[in-house]
């Protein structure tokens, strides 16, 4: 059934919120366009349209990216509170990444003489959060070590997996008790290895089961954003689970929670990047990539953003 074709008598939650400074939609647009599949999400010229649970009730987000404004509704296949309403709009906020203090960032470092140029040429660029934070880590763990493109795959089969869809066909991005109950064998055939595959199951059942509080932890953004405390105790819960290293865990802090100041000099495209902006004939390594990014704390993460954003805007 096409989406225009579903009514429904139940309310949908729903939210508008205003752009201060420079906004790039594309930039959010593109995050969402990465399956060509699109089985959980679809994306047209100024919107998107993304399945997902909401407290295990199947959901149709829409986003609509309107001049100075963003447009949000999600409609669900089971009753709403009005009470979420807030929970909802910090999604969408975070997702969206209007609480990131770009323009600050931007007024500081204008005038570097390296990252200066990559400011100028990317002005606004927000780094695109997913919608839970368990759907970041789900994206961290099925990427580490291999190709974003086989990481797409093996996403895709886990959501089809899963086969949980809203009333309009979209597909639904499962939660982390959908996960759990999935079992190893079903992420095998999904083509995770057998380390991934028990990494992502005990975080999966860890969050299902309280141990790992993402909720508790995304509520610090209907304050605004997650604080260096809050950051610091994820950092620390999610390294003591095997199979989960430090791009992991910054990974999900920038994807998942909208924090700025990962240390990503472990990534291989943020090293390329670096090597290009700097102009260098031999590879740049982790150590040195880390010892550049320091100087630009609390927006390590941020300038990351910046150097994967160069890599894209060379490859057209």
């Amino acid at each position: 059934m096409p989406e225009h074709a579903v009514h429904s008598t139940i309310q949908p939650l729903t939210c508008s919120l205003a752009f201060s400074g420079f906004f790039r939609p594309g930039d959010i647009l593109a995050f969402h366009r990465r399956d060509p599949q699109a089985v959980a999400e679809r994306v047209e010229e100024h919107s998107l349209r993304k399945g997902l649970l909401w407290s295990g009730v199947p959901g149709l987000l829409f986003i609509d990216l309107l001049p100075g404004r963003a447009e949000a509704r999600l409609d669900l296949d089971g009753p709403a509170a009005e009470k979420e309403r807030p929970s909802f709009e910090a999604m969408v906020r975070r997702m969206l990444g209007l609480g990131q203090p770009v323009e600050e960032f931007e007024r500081r470092f204008a005038d570097h003489p390296q990252l200066g140029v990559l400011i100028a040429r990317q002005r606004g660029l927000r780094v695109p959060a997913a919608a839970t934070p368990f759907e970041a880590l789900a994206w961290a763990v099925t990427g580490q070590q291999i190709s974003v493109h086989a990481a797409i795959s093996m996403r895709r089969k886990l959501i089809q997996a899963a086969d949980i869809r809203h009333s309009s066909g979209l597909f639904c991005h499962p939660d982390a008790a959908c996960v759990a109950g999935l079992g190893s064998e079903t992420l095998r055939k999904a083509g995770y290895s057998v380390a991934k595959a028990r990494t992502l199951l005990e975080l999966a059942r860890m969050t299902a089961g309280g141990e790992l509080p993402l909720d508790a932890w995304e509520d610090s953004w209907l304050h605004g954003r997650l604080d260096a405390q809050t950051a610091e105790g994820i950092r620390e819960r999610l390294l003591d689970v095997r199979g989960i290293g430090p791009w992991t865990v910054n990974y999900v802090l920038l994807r998942g929670f909208g924090w700025l100041d990962g240390d990503l000099s472990g990534d291989v495209a943020v090293r390329r990047g670096l090597g290009r902006l700097l102009g260098s004939e031999e590879k740049v390594d982790a150590a040195y990539t880390r010892e550049w990014l320091a100087q630009f704390s609390p927006w390590r993460a941020l300038v990351a953003a910046h150097l994967w954003a160069s890599l894209s805007a060379a490859s057209y």
